[in-house]
């Protein structure tokens, strides 16, 4: 942990994480907390899921847009006023639906709220190389990675608490401050200042960062990943629920969540390697952890194959980030982060809506050896991709 502490201690490093952080709660917060929210307003699931969807799909939409504005205007410009839109947007999901608004304006309410998500995640991973030491790079996208562990783990629980306590508008309400009073500490502070027109910018049209061969690999490894891993959110429940222990469906998210945390930590301490192989390495070991879980007698020996099964996921998020930053053109680093983001999380998506069908038919088991299947091929375009992702010399 010495080396996270030094990252820790470097000028601003704190802080920078500490708001990031914050401001990243919504994260964990808005998809729980809309379903329990409108479920108890309009008596709908449906409408509560669609309103949850729309916001997946704006932010999926959004994070590029979003990346590349910062990449043109500066953070400044950019985050906080989003982050305010974000905040509006979900407090008028609350007002909207206590008045009874039609569902159709709740749905582009959570379009909205999604697509106005700070890209505060993508600004602090291109700020990385310049904050700490090549040494301690592998380190900080493994931090960077195991923070959105903690924010998957702590924000549904913090929303269960709200709702338990006072309501679910409730964590609407916390997640709204969180992106506002996070942000604008992250971007009062003189590194992320800094972030605007740090390089010359090339001008690629409208595919902007997906011009480099090397993102667009990352784009294509990531999805079939995040197909794998959103076949397992929906796999693992229906598994306890099979097994006779539908209470435990949590229970088993979290050790998965936690197996990522402790492989991330793990991660970053271990000695300095090429970046490339060793994605290349986590691509292929993936679906070997995922499959095990297909034979599992019970749901006791699925409760021990979650563990490994979620060790690789942080270090596979970890690596991609550290690839994005040398394989980016120049003057696109925050664009160049969201992409393979966008394509992971859609990824979770498709896979989540497969398995769901498959769970209803052949059964969970087929969903995990399918979910093995797919993520595999994201380890074959790896392979037939490595050469683009090893980063290009660039002039002084």
């Amino acid at each position: 942990m010495k080396r996270y502490l030094e990252i820790l201690r470097s000028p601003y490093v704190g802080v920078l994480v500490a708001s990031s952080l914050f401001s990243r709660l919504p994260i964990g917060i808005n998809a729980l907390a809309i379903v329990l929210y409108l479920r108890e307003q309009t008596g709908s699931f449906a409408v509560a899921g669609g309103v949850s969807g729309t916001l997946a799909l704006g932010s999926a939409i959004g994070a590029p847009v979003q990346g590349r504005l910062v990449d043109r205007l500066g953070a400044r410009r950019v985050l906080l006023p989003i982050a305010v839109l974000h905040a509006v947007s979900l407090g008028a999901i609350v007002g909207l639906a206590e008045l009874s608004a039609p569902t159709a304006i709740l749905l582009v309410c959570g379009f909205v709220a999604g697509f106005a998500v700070p890209p505060t995640s993508s600004v602090l991973r291109s700020m990385w190389t310049d904050l700490v030491e090549p040494r301690l790079h592998q380190a900080a996208y493994a931090l960077d990675s195991t923070m959105i562990e903690l924010i998957f783990i702590s924000g549904p629980l913090l929303t269960a608490a709200i709702a338990a306590i006072a309501s679910p508008a409730g964590a609407l309400i916390v997640s709204a401050v969180a992106v506002v009073v996070g942000t604008a500490i992250f971007t009062a502070l003189p590194p992320t200042r800094h972030v605007e027109n740090a390089e010359e910018r090339e001008h690629h049209g409208l595919l902007g960062a997906l011009t480099s061969p090397g993102v667009r690999t990352l784009v294509f490894t990531s999805f079939p990943a995040g197909v794998g891993l959103g076949m397992l959110e929906v796999g693992i429940p229906a598994a306890s629920r099979a097994e006779g222990a539908p209470a435990l469906a949590g229970v088993l998210l979290a050790i998965w969540s936690f197996g990522s945390l402790i492989g991330g930590l793990a991660y970053g301490t271990l000695p300095r390697r090429s970046v490339h192989r060793t994605h290349l390495i986590l691509t292929a070991v993936l679906p070997l952890t995922l499959l095990p879980l297909a034979v599992a007698p019970g749901v006791w020996a699925i409760a021990l194959l979650v563990l490994p099964a979620g060790c690789c996921i942080a270090p596979l998020l970890a690596t991609r980030n550290e690839l994005v930053g040398g394989v980016a053109p120049p003057g696109m680093r925050t664009e160049a982060y969201t992409w393979p983001i966008t394509a992971f999380v859609g990824g979770i998506a498709a896979g989540a809506a497969l398995s769901g069908s498959l769970v209803e038919g052949p059964g969970w088991r087929t969903s995990f050896v399918i979910a093995a299947a797919v993520a595999s091929t994201g380890a074959l375009v790896a392979l037939v991709g490595r050469r683009t992702l090893v980063p290009t010399p660039r002039p002084i």
